[in-house]
């Protein structure tokens, strides 16, 4: 009795250390449907049911992140209810936290013309005093584009250099930190053709300080061109 015992105690701290070890194999990911043409769709992760029902424009979790296996991970769309595949895709993760975009369109054979972006995201706190914000360009049809993300009020135009220069489909910015608009009045975002500032639109955005924003441009509604409505995603704060 006594060996049993013993052996089940120097057992018990290495099944914990297991258990433990085993939580760092995954990955925490959200994901934002901006499929121009698709209608709602669930994501299977490695055949899991991972989000449902996601429509155009829509991302889940509505806040923060779900846990899925890391590593080199199959991503399936779905009709949503069916087994109807819109696409499939691979991608790589790590421990960390991802933003998957699944974009372009589903024209062609077995959703051809869809890319899923697979996006590493650092939401570590910015600097005292200042926000961080990221662009992620998600619209097959926008062109490169430069981003101005100016404090309010805009008094003197658009100046170059652009906050964030030559951003072309499927691309991510790095995280850009900017000093806290301290009047509350936020700022403005522009969207211009590269190398020209006249804005195709600007958006506007209020954010606190120490906060980290993801700004996704996608595609228009079931149409040819730079949708003027621009995703934000909370990242922190």
């Amino acid at each position: 009795m006594l060996r049993a015992v013993s052996l089940i105690l120097a057992v018990a701290p290495l099944s914990f250390f297991a258990t433990g070890c085993g939580s760092s194999s995954s990955s925490q990911v959200r994901f934002v449907h901006a499929i121009r043409d698709g209608g709602p769709i669930d994501i299977d992760v490695n055949r899991t049911k991972v989000f449902t029902n996601v429509a155009f424009l829509g991302f889940q979790p509505a806040s923060g992140y779900t846990r899925v296996s890391s590593g080199s991970v199959t991503v399936v769309g779905l009709t949503t209810g069916t087994t109807t595949q819109v696409f499939s895709s691979t991608a790589s993760l790590g421990s960390g936290q991802y933003t998957l975009i699944a974009a372009g369109s589903e024209s062609g054979t077995n959703g051809a013309g869809v890319n899923l972006l697979s996006i590493s995201d650092n939401n570590t706190a910015p600097a005292t005093g200042n926000v961080e914000f990221r662009v992620i360009d998600a619209s097959q049809t926008g062109g490169t584009l430069d981003i101005y993300i100016l404090p309010n009020p805009v008094t003197s135009g658009i100046q170059p250099p652009a906050t964030i220069s030559g951003l072309a489909y499927t691309q991510a910015s790095g995280y850009i930190s900017l000093p806290y608009n301290s009047d509350g009045s936020g700022y403005t975002m522009y969207i211009t053709s590269a190398g020209t500032t006249n804005p195709i639109f600007s958006h506007t955005l209020n954010t606190p300080t120490a906060s980290i924003r993801t700004l996704v441009l996608t595609d228009l509604q079931n149409g040819g061109s730079l949708n003027p409505v621009v995703l934000e995603l909370s990242d922190l704060n």
